[in-house]
């Protein structure tokens, strides 16, 4: 979808979804939207509490049935979990996803870590696929007028071209170009407070390979 900025400021019903890498602002500019006149659809909330909801409550209960006493009151059903995911806080989809390393200190094995980043494959594909039913959710069910998609930051990644034609098909896309300053800004921050992201496989391989050489480690399930 392509148009001018009069023809943009002359939609009656704006459609519009925002990619950037991860960290870039994409959430914070969508809360900056009158929420009376747009909807905000979250593709990270949409994964984490319809595609990934099961996987990580399962994840969650299984970490709980390690300490006896929680063990004792799962099973006997007098207490239950349930997965608190918001818009502005998806620790439990980035907890899922996890990180590669020792498990003594809560680390993934590869194949644990891949395994997890299919399941975030196919439920990012999905969620970007539900934004034209919830364009048309929105405006007949709610009544809003407009519409803004706030995509994760691996969409791109995703290696799936039909994706990007049904957003440009449904919405305006508009990329948000972050300066080499702020994108320093966007990696150290990531390092301590990691985002969802889907990391394509070669890419993860290639990667960690170099990541491994450069650190001198030689077993990747003692990561630290």
């Amino acid at each position: 979808m392509k148009m001018s900025s009069q023809e943009f400021l002359q939609w009656k019903s704006k459609s519009i979804t925002l990619l950037a890498m991860s960290g870039a602002g994409k959430t914070t500019l969508a809360n900056k939207l009158p929420r009376e006149k747009w909807f905000h659809y979250s593709g990270d909330y949409r994964i984490g509490t319809k595609y990934l909801d099961e996987p990580i409550l399962d994840n969650i209960k299984q970490q709980a049935m390690e300490v006896p006493f929680l063990k004792d009151l799962l099973l006997s059903d007098s207490i239950y979990i349930c997965n608190n995911v918001s818009v502005d806080n998806l620790a439990p989809v980035s907890s899922f996803l996890g990180k590669i390393g020792d498990s003594k200190l809560g680390g993934l094995t590869l194949s644990q870590f891949k395994r997890r980043q299919a399941l975030h494959h196919k439920a990012e594909i999905a969620a970007m696929y539900d934004v034209s039913e919830f364009i048309h959710k929105a405006e007949s069910l709610y009544g809003y007028k407009h519409f803004i998609n706030d995509a994760g930051g691996s969409v791109c990644e995703l290696d799936d071209p039909a994706i990007l034609e049904h957003l440009a098909k449904h919405t305006l896309i508009i990329y948000i170009k972050t300066s080499p300053e702020f994108n320093e800004t966007i990696i150290n921050r990531a390092k301590t407070s990691p985002k969802p992201l889907y990391y394509r496989e070669a890419f993860l391989d290639q990667h960690l390979a170099e990541f491994m050489r450069e650190k001198n480690y030689t077993d990747i399930d003692t990561l630290p």
